[in-house]
């Protein structure tokens, strides 16, 4: 049975279907999960684009996989931006579209092994017998089996069945993830491996920040101090990582690659984009202490007499 407008009777006026994600927990019309829908659903339009323009070369079915996958990772990475950006932004509201940008990770991935099953003719038994033998197949499997369990337990249901506590204790299985899902990225990619550095250095930003938070329990937010201190620091290591790498992989002097990256004639390696990512949190806690501050002054102050 459902009311006028398609409302059923068990969810009363004010009150979001579950199937309306566009809008708010008390019901309303949220611009923020509006586009935070539009974000997640952008890959899908760059697809058809890139499809219509210049095609997916001889390997059609390939090269979606390789999107499906490179999707579901960045929207990984980008729920575990939300806790930085909304301490740092001072926009608690981040947190609500938290668990939809995960299940979106999830989607892609979903997506991912859909069209690897379909690339080997939908023969499961050689998708489950590659899945054993190939190293970068089961940890990615094990990467989706893990982000499976975090989609699934994401409804509001699972979380006051599970008890706050223990749905945040299973839920931070997603830095594994996280970790897993690198190693399959490095792994199946052949040879310029720009990109999972520079995601690399993401992540490890991510994890950095947790940890100096963690640490400094009690102590308040990261200061900007901290957050440049982290952002130069994770850059370095992401240039003598990509330094080590790339002479162990070659057989070169690392120092030859360290020197390229201040060589911009040809490329900008992926250090200087972690740095630029950095920096540009810390310039966002810059402009949001100051707007802080300067509402601070401006607004009215009590009288003497009411006070």
């Amino acid at each position: 049975m459902t009311l006028r407008g398609g409302r059923s009777p068990c969810y009363p006026a004010g009150m979001k279907m579950p199937w309306q994600i566009w809008r708010d927990r008390r019901g309303r019309l949220s611009w923020l999960r509006i586009a935070t829908l539009a974000l997640l659903i952008m890959p899908v339009g760059i697809a058809i684009h890139a499809y219509a323009t210049a095609g997916f070369g001889a390997r059609p079915l390939n090269d979606m996989i390789h999107r499906a996958g490179y999707w579901a990772l960045i929207f990984l990475l980008a729920s575990l931006a939300v806790t930085p950006l909304r301490r740092v932004a001072r926009f608690g509201n981040l947190i609500d579209v938290r668990r939809m940008i995960g299940v979106a990770a999830f989607f892609y991935i979903a997506v991912h092994l859909s069209l690897y099953i379909a690339d080997q003719s939908f023969s499961l038994t050689k998708v489950a017998s590659e899945i054993v033998l190939r190293l970068y197949l089961t940890i990615g499997f094990v990467a989706l089996l893990g982000l499976a369990v975090l989609a699934a337990t994401s409804t509001d249901a699972m979380v006051k069945r599970l008890g706050g506590m223990n749905w945040r204790r299973l839920h931070q299985i997603v830095y594994a993830i996280g970790l897993l899902a690198l190693i399959h990225y490095f792994q199946q990619t052949k040879a310029d491996v720009s990109v999972p550095v520079f995601v690399s250095g993401l992540f490890i930003w991510l994890m950095g920040y947790r940890l100096i938070a963690w640490w400094r329990r009690g102590a308040g937010e990261l200061s900007t101090v901290l957050l440049l201190a982290l952002s130069v620091a994770v850059a370095l290591l992401v240039f003598a990582g990509e330094a080590v790498g790339v002479s162990i992989a070659y057989r070169v002097s690392p120092w030859i690659i360290l020197k390229s990256n201040f060589d911009f004639t040809y490329d900008i390696r992926p250090g200087w984009y972690v740095l630029a990512a950095g920096l540009a949190v810390a310039a966002l806690d810059i402009a949001r202490s100051r707007f802080a501050a300067g509402a601070r002054r401006i607004a009215p102050q009590p009288s003497p007499e009411r006070a």
